[in-house]
């Protein structure tokens, strides 16, 4: 079936589940969020919602930000770069 995921035209097969599409498209659903239409599925709901022929999808994945320089203190009198 053809859905719209995250904007762009996608074959997904017919009849998955949120939790089948993730798994399709080979995305780990342990740092994702899933729109269904507008509406966010929660992640408990994902094994039993199904994606409809025609539905937009858009899912979010988290990304970790930061370093280990970033989260380090900086000594009194030393500079500090402009970010």
């Amino acid at each position: 079936m053809e859905i719209t995921l995250n904007g762009e035209k996608h074959a997904a097969p017919d009849g998955c589940t949120v939790l089948g599409l993730l798994e399709s498209l080979q995305i780990a659903p342990d740092r994702v969020a899933v729109e269904l239409n507008g509406a966010i599925v929660r992640k408990p709901a994902w094994p039993e919602t199904v994606v409809t022929p025609g539905s937009t999808v858009e899912v979010v994945m988290f990304v970790g930000g930061g370093t280990a320089r970033a989260a380090t203190t900086v000594p009194t009198g030393t500079h500090r770069p402009k970010r």
